[in-house]
């Protein structure tokens, strides 16, 4: 806290009077009980739902009745947690995006049992932080997360048939992405996704499955703060196109029977784009997200989605949900259905030539 205010400070957006007066308000601790009298308490312990669990047992034991109990937890079962607790309907969870203080996007993760006042208190709390909050439901990963899992397996796949880190990256970068996939797993750290894969038992049974960024971990290739990830760091931060990777994947590419190819931009962005439309009409489908709109003020607001072309569901609709339907259709006979099945919801809406928002 105290660097990011002296990074203010030397900015010129803070005094140091105002600097020293926000620190004096921080009070550290480690006992659970000098937090008792809290009205709203964040977990934000890393994301082990055992961890997580522990924590709300000493919270549900010390803390006052009716005071908010929230989870940052970006993939884990808010409903498991909120169940170790006696007071499941004060549960809610403020899913903050890294860096939290920068970040505009808050997901509101409404549980099975979370009380109504629950979720409008957080909401309001949301936007008085300045915050743009989205409410959704639970399942793995929420509304964002778990459309970035279709969105990073294409990636994985589009390298194994014959694209560079690259040229993935700047085909989604040239489209509007403030950052392409392969730079944006760099700074995150590629062992963030590996743990989370690993922690899972339902993912395909498909070698080529997120091989390339498993590979790169295993190899302690982390991102920046190992030097080395998709791309080399010679200076900690500015990316460098590393042959060695190349290599790696055209390696691996061999290993699995994958034949390269020459790939075009235009493929390379319609896979992705269209892996968040597809799995974004199956989260409206099931009612984790409200709305449409939901889905793309999460994406321009979190994930760096162009707001220039309005999210990737408004995307869809200027380009006509028959046309991608088509598309996604052309993927299911060339890559297969196990990944390109089109939702529903999808198929539904282009047959009746209707868009997300029912006109």
């Amino acid at each position: 806290m105290r660097d990011s205010w002296e990074a203010s400070r030397a900015r010129g957006r803070l005094t140091e009077a105002q600097l020293n007066e926000r620190l004096a308000r921080v009070r550290v601790t480690t006992d659970f009980a000098d937090i008792a009298a809290a009205d709203l308490v964040v977990e934000a312990v890393f994301e082990d739902l055992g961890v997580k669990q522990d924590v709300f047992r000493k919270l549900d034991a010390v803390c006052r009745a009716g005071a908010i109990l929230a989870s940052n937890t970006s993939y884990q079962d808010l409903d498991a947690i909120a169940a170790v607790t006696s007071r499941p309907g004060d549960v809610i969870g403020m899913h903050y995006f890294s860096p939290a203080n920068v970040m505009k996007l808050l997901e509101v993760v409404r549980g099975r049992e979370t009380a109504p006042d629950v979720v409008a208190t957080v909401m309001e709390l949301a936007r008085g932080l300045g915050k743009v909050p989205a409410l959704v439901g639970v399942c793995y990963g929420f509304v964002g997360n778990r459309m970035l899992t279709p969105y990073g397996r294409e990636v994985q796949m589009l390298l194994l048939e014959g694209a560079t880190p690259a040229q993935v990256d700047s085909a989604m970068e040239s489209f509007g992405m403030a950052m392409g996939p392969c730079a944006v797993s760099d700074l995150a750290g590629l062992d963030i996704g590996y743990k989370a894969r690993k922690a899972r038992s339902d993912l395909p049974d498909d070698p080529r499955y997120f091989r390339i960024g498993n590979l790169l971990v295993e190899r302690g290739r982390l991102g920046q703060k190992s030097g080395k990830g998709f791309y080399a760091y010679p200076d900690g931060r500015k990316r460098v196109v590393d042959p060695d990777v190349e290599a790696l994947i055209r390696m691996e590419a061999a290993a699995l029977g994958v034949e390269p190819r020459t790939i075009g931009d235009v493929e390379i962005v319609e896979r992705l784009v269209y892996a968040l439309v597809n799995e974004g009409a199956r989260v409206l489908e099931e009612g984790i997200a409200q709305r449409a709109s939901d889905i793309d003020l999460i994406y321009t607001n979190g994930y760096g989605f162009p707001v220039a072309r309005g999210g990737p569901m408004f995307y869809a609709e200027t380009l006509g949900l028959k046309a991608v339907h088509e598309r996604i259709c052309e993927f299911r006979e060339q890559h297969g259905a196990q990944y390109w099945e089109p939702a529903p919801l999808l198929r539904s809406l282009a047959i009746a030539g209707k868009g997300f928002g029912g006109g």
